[in-house]
């Protein structure tokens, strides 16, 4: 057997460098023959280093490659630092040593290349005939990086699902096993059907959930369409999205989805303000066509939100929806009014409130844009806050130099105060009857009443410095009630539906307010209609949610979601299960709501707000102008003349003040007429409404007034 060449020059190489490597550290320690040897020993590190570094194959073949310099270098070093030879010749046989192991190993000779080169006299060996492969429909290795190759291996084994191939395997940033996979038709032109999550994720052993199929855009340099895939596998993002999900991705799983409770939607950004102590989520439609449908304590539920209608609230605008959750009820802080705040701008606008999210809600004392004053609409029960809503809206209106009268069906304090700052105030439905025929009679006196700048009559203008004449804020509260009185309500009912159709164009404003906005209560459709255009409807609380949703609604031109007005604010305090398990009586009732209304803006959209609060026990001064605001001179002769300006608390109607007089020998029918007591008074007054009817309007309006039916 011939000895190969190279292995004949290895081993006369070793047998050489032995000796100088026992030799030249002990004689020549500082010989450039060391400093070689080392350098050659720090190239077989490096070269260690990469082969270690390197995912291609052969990295043990490198290794052995260069452990002969590393060893050299190792032997040097020893042979330096030993006196003399060492004990016992350590310096020679280390020496020895090496060229002995290279000797037999010859890594150089044996491992550069990846067959050893048989010897020169030994016949070639004949290969077997191998059996001829069947030709694979897997992509020929074109240089692919080792993920590729490794996943192209899996997916053949698993039968090349749906008949493609895999172009290329790319891991995903920082994670140890999602990666996304490229997948292309084995036949050119053909598209790819049939592939399923389940087909993905079997070859690579996942569930099928944390596997997303979706098409591949066309780009510049590779093509997409039908016949190309691309497949996300992410176990390890699966697995952290269901044990520390992101805001965004707890929105979507929780929220978003079809059984969510905002169905179509998602998360903009979530946004905490430690200051007002509350976290907002805002969040819009991924289709914007479509509007928010919003089941409130199903997305509190999703989000580990307290089910709390105090706390909680939603405000929608076009495709998008802001959830404001705070810490504690924010209506549930008082807002005391200031003559600042109160002061009507050019426009007529004045701050009547705040809203959950503290913004200033406005109100109108005349619409600047209509030319004309403004009607108003005040809805709630009893101790909901609509009287003190009157004295901030009085002051508003006296401090826009506005006239400014009050009746009631009953007396009150709060009230009897408010009639201090104002030009009059009354007790009962027939001081309401009075004093809406008096202004019914001044649309007439104003109607003729000339100005002085060229004499002749004008309609009402708002901030007309020209005008003769102030603008009429009349207000009946309980008009419900007023207008179902057995003598005077049909009065009250028929000139508040004048006032309302025909005061604007003479500088007068008629401000209801009851407990319904609807026919069957003295409201008719008529003046429902001029109320709600002229006007910012406010409501109350109208004894539970769903009838303030219906009054809102009632008032509102277009149906918008309405806020909720619960009857306390009360937080929920830990589970009420546990409690009922333990015996324990439920949390006591939390703060009042009275003050909380709905305010229905101009565009019909309903915003939740807490009113500013007047103190009555305190002075109204600061509130209202040093001097009440009174009708003009002129307006006060004419309605003399007319019998209509006299002391309207006198307690019986003069004569032929609301029926004709009767004839003496008719005292009786007369009497029973205008007291509206007996059977004379029920035949009398039915006769009297037959004979309005006009209509089949008015004569469903007149059964549903009647009050002995």
């Amino acid at each position: 057997m011939t000895t190969p060449r190279s292995v004949a020059l290895e081993r006369l190489a070793y047998t050489l460098t032995a000796p100088v490597l026992a030799v030249a550290p002990n004689l020549y320690p500082d010989s450039p023959v060391n400093s070689v040897v080392q350098v050659a020993g720090a190239v077989g590190i490096s070269g260690w280093i990469l082969a270690g570094k390197s995912d291609k194959p052969g990295a043990g073949r490198k290794i052995l490659r260069w452990t002969p310099l590393v060893m050299a270098a190792a032997v040097d070093v020893a042979a330096r630092h030993t006196g003399g030879f060492g004990p016992y010749c350590l310096d020679g046989l280390l020496a020895a040593g090496w060229a002995a192991a290279g000797y037999l190993v010859m890594p150089f000779a044996r491992h550069t290349r990846r067959r050893h080169r048989p010897a020169l006299a030994a016949p070639a060996p004949q290969p077997a005939p191998a059996e001829t492969p069947e030709p694979s429909v897997a992509q020929p290795d074109d240089g692919a990086d080792l993920l590729t190759r490794q996943a192209r291996m899996l997916w053949e084994q698993a039968g090349m699902p749906a008949r493609t191939h895999i172009v290329k395997a790319t891991r995903h940033p920082g994670m140890r096993h999602d990666m996304t996979i490229l997948l292309r038709a084995s036949e050119t032109g053909r598209p790819i059907t049939g592939l399923t999550e389940a087909a993905v994720a079997a070859p690579f052993g996942v569930h099928s959930s944390v596997v997303e199929l979706a098409e591949v855009a066309i780009q510049p340099g590779r093509q997409g369409g039908p016949g190309w895939m691309e497949a996300r596998i992410t176990p390890d993002a699966h697995q952290r999205r269901r044990t520390k999900p992101t805001p965004q991705e707890r929105w979507t799983d929780r929220v978003g989805g079809p059984k969510g409770g905002a169905p179509g939607s998602e998360l903009v950004h979530k946004t905490r303000d430690d200051a007002r102590g509350v976290t907002f989520f805002r969040a819009k439609m991924a289709d914007p066509t479509e509007t928010p449908r919003i089941d409130l304590p199903k997305v509190c539920r999703a989000l580990g939100l307290p089910e709390d209608d105090s706390c909680v609230f939603v405000l929608i605008d076009g495709n998008e929806f802001l959830i404001s959750a705070f810490d504690s009820p924010p209506l549930s802080q008082i807002f005391p009014a200031t003559r600042e705040l109160l002061t009507p701008d050019a426009k007529g606008m004045y701050v009547c409130g705040f809203t959950i999210t503290g913004q200033p809600v406005k109100t109108m004392v005349y619409q600047y844009d209509k030319n004309a004053p403004a009607h108003g609409l005040i809805l709630g029960v009893s101790r909901s806050g609509k009287t003190q809503f009157f004295a901030i809206h009085m002051a508003a209106q006296s401090l826009d130099g506005q006239v400014v009268w009050l009746s009631t069906v009953r007396k009150d304090e709060k009230t009897t105060v408010l009639g201090r700052y104002i030009d009059r105030q009354g007790s009962n439905a027939l001081w309401m009857a009075r004093s809406l025929r008096a202004a019914k009679a001044l649309c007439e006196i104003r109607a003729e009443m000339p100005w002085p700048y060229d004499g002749q009559p004008h309609d009402y203008k708002p901030g007309d410095t020209r005008c003769p004449y102030r603008q009429l804020n009349v207000y009946a509260d309980e008009f419900m009630t007023a207008a179902q009185d057995a003598d005077f309500g049909e009065f009250i009912q028929k000139d508040a539906e004048d006032l309302t159709v025909t005061g604007l164009k003479y500088g007068i404003g008629f401000n209801p307010a009851g407990q319904s906005p609807f026919a069957h209560n003295g409201f008719s459709t008529e003046m429902k209609d001029n109320l709600r255009q002229n006007s910012r409807p406010v409501i109350f609380n109208m004894g539970s949610p769903a009838a303030t949703r219906k009054a809102a609604e009632g008032t509102m031109e277009n149906a918008h979601d309405v806020p909720t007005i619960p009857a306390r604010y009360s937080r929920s305090e830990g589970s009420a299960i546990e409690r009922a398990m333990r015996g324990e009586a439920d949390p006591e009732n939390g703060v009042s709501t009275g003050g909380v209304a709905v305010i229905v803006l101009d565009n019909g959209r309903a915003v939740l707000k807490r009113s500013l609060y007047a103190d009555f026990d305190t002075d109204l001064s600061e509130l209202f102008p040093d001097e009440v605001i009174r009708l003009s001179d002129y307006e006060v002769n004419e309605l003399d003349k007319r019998g209509l300006w006299f002391d309207w608390n006198e307690p019986e109607p003069r004569p032929g003040e609301f029926w004709p007089e009767p004839d003496e020998d008719d005292e009786g029918e007369g009497r029973s007429r205008r007291r509206g007591g007996g059977g004379g008074s029920g035949s009398k007054g039915s006769a009297r409404r037959s004979e309005q009817v006009t209509s089949p309007r008015q004569a469903l309006e007149a059964i549903k007034s009647l009050t002995d039916a």
